[in-house]
C-alpha cells in the first residue's frame, strides 16, 4: 500500500511512527517548506520523494492512503482532493473549520467511494478503552452527567512558530485545536446525541491570538444526561486532560496529561477485574499519547476489511459541530439548538473574545 503524508511540522513524527509501526514505507512527504520534510526524513532514516504542492503529489504517486497533518483551516480542502483523487485519507483534528466545509467532505468521500477517518486517536488509550467497555455493557446505569478538562499550557513561543495559530480561519482557539479530543470522547462515551449547547469563552492571557485560551459549556443531550466541557491553555504547564463519567450505579474518572491514566473508578456491581481497571497507568511522551500507531493499525485493517474505521468521519463532523456550537453561543449570548448549520469559526472574526 502506497502512504503518504501532507504536513510535516508539529504532529508529524507521531504520523510517520505509526506508519512505520503498521508496516507502511513512506513514498513521499509533502510540506510548503521543504526542509521541514527533508528533516522528517532524516529523524525516521527514510528516503521518500518530498514535494511542496500536494496536488502534484497525488497525480505523481497516485497513493492508496494519504495522512492530512497541514494547517487547520487547509484540512477539509485538502481531504476534499483526496477523494476525488480517489485515495483513502486520515484527517488530523478538525475535520473543517466549518459544518458545510465538513459535510462537503463526508460527501466527496461517498460520492469518490474513498474510506476517510479523522485522527481522534485517544479513543485507543487503555484506560479509554476500559470505560467504553463499561459504558457498552451498561455498567453505568442511566448516565447522569459528564465532564472533560483540558488543562494546558500554551506560550507565547508556541503561537509564534506559525502565523495562522490562534486565528479564527485556520486555527480557532484552545477549545478547537486542545480541547476537540476530549469533546470527542464525551460524544461518543455519551451516545453521541447532544441537543443544546451553551457556552462562554474569553481571551485572558494571550493578546496576539484571536481566539479563546478559556473557554467553557454546558451540554444536554436526548437522554436527560448533561455535560460539562472546559478548555484552556492558561495553565503554567500540562496539568492534566481530564474526562469523568456518572451513571446511577457507577462513577469513573480518567486523568494524566492525556486521558491515559484511571484516577477513580466505582461501581455497585464490583466485578473481580476493576481492581486490574484501576490500576491503568498507561505511559506516554507528550500530550499525543500513543494512540497514533493503534489508530492506524484500525484504519488499515478498516481498508483490507471494507468496513468504517473506528473513527468515522461523521465522528469528527460532530466534534466539530460542538466547538462551533460554543462559539456561536458566546456570539449570540444564547444557547445553540443543534445540529448546527451556516456557521464556522471564521464567523467569530467579528466578535472579541479579549478581556
Amino acid at each position: 500500500m502506497k502512504y503518504v503524508l501532507i504536513g510535516c511540522g508539529r504532529v508529524a513524527p507521531s504520523h510517520v511512527k505509526a506508519a512505520l509501526a503498521n508496516g507502511l514505507s513512506v513514498a513521499a512527504l509533502c510540506d510548503l517548506d521543504p526542509e521541514k520534510a527533508r528533516a522528517l526524513a532524516r529523524r525516521f532514516d527514510i528516503t521518500p520523494a518530498v514535494y511542496t504542492d500536494y496536488r502534484e503529489m497525488l497525480r505523481a504517486e497516485k497513493p492508496d492512503f494519504a495522512a492530512i497533518a497541514t494547517v487547520s483551516g487547509t484540512h477539509a480542502e485538502i481531504a476534499v482532493d483526496c477523494a476525488n483523487a480517489g485515495v483513502n485519507f486520515l484527517v488530523e483534528k478538525p475535520l473543517a473549520m466549518s459544518v458545510e466545509d465538513a459535510d462537503r467532505v463526508l460527501s466527496a468521500a461517498e460520492t469518490n467511494g474513498v474510506t476517510g477517518g479523522v485522527c481522534h486517536q485517544n479513543r485507543f488509550n487503555e484506560a479509554v478503552q476500559a470505560l467504553k467497555n463499561a459504558v457498552d455493557h451498561g455498567r453505568f446505569g442511566r448516565l447522569s452527567h459528564g465532564a472533560v478538562c483540558v488543562r494546558w499550557h500554551r506560550g507565547p513561543d508556541y503561537y509564534a512558530q506559525d502565523a495562522w495559530r490562534g486565528k479564527w480561519a485556520t486555527d480557532g482557539g484552545t477549545l478547537m485545536n486542545q480541547c476537540i479530543h476530549g469533546i470527542d470522547l464525551l460524544l461518543w462515551l455519551m451516545g453521541g446525541d447532544a441537543e443544546t449547547v451553551y457556552g462562554a469563552t474569553r481571551n485572558l492571557q494571550h493578546p496576539t491570538i484571536e481566539g479563546e485560551d478559556v473557554g467553557t459549556a454546558v451540554l444536554t443531550f436526548a437522554s436527560g444526561a448533561v455535560a460539562t466541557v472546559e478548555g484552556s491553555v492558561n495553565l503554567p504547564a500540562d496539568f492534566e486532560e481530564t474526562l469523568c463519567l456518572f451513571g446511577e450505579n457507577g462513577a469513573v474518572r480518567l486523568g494524566g496529561m492525556c486521558v491515559n491514566e484511571v484516577v477513580d473508578w466505582y461501581f455497585t456491581d464490583g466485578e473481580a477485574a476493576d481492581a486490574d481497571r484501576r490500576a491503568v497507568r498507561e505511559q506516554v511522551g507528550s500530550v499525543y499519547g500513543n494512540g497514533h500507531t493503534s489508530l492506524y493499525l484500525d484504519f488499515l485493517n478498516a481498508l483490507a476489511e471494507h468496513r468504517a474505521p473506528y473513527v468515522t468521519l461523521e465522528a469528527g463532523k460532530r466534534a466539530v459541530e460542538i466547538v462551533l456550537a460554543i462559539y456561536k453561543s458566546q456570539k449570540t449570548g444564547l444557547p445553540v439548538t443543534l445540529p448546527l448549520t451556516g456557521f464556522g469559526s471564521a464567523d467569530m472574526a467579528d466578535v472579541s473574545v479579549k478581556r
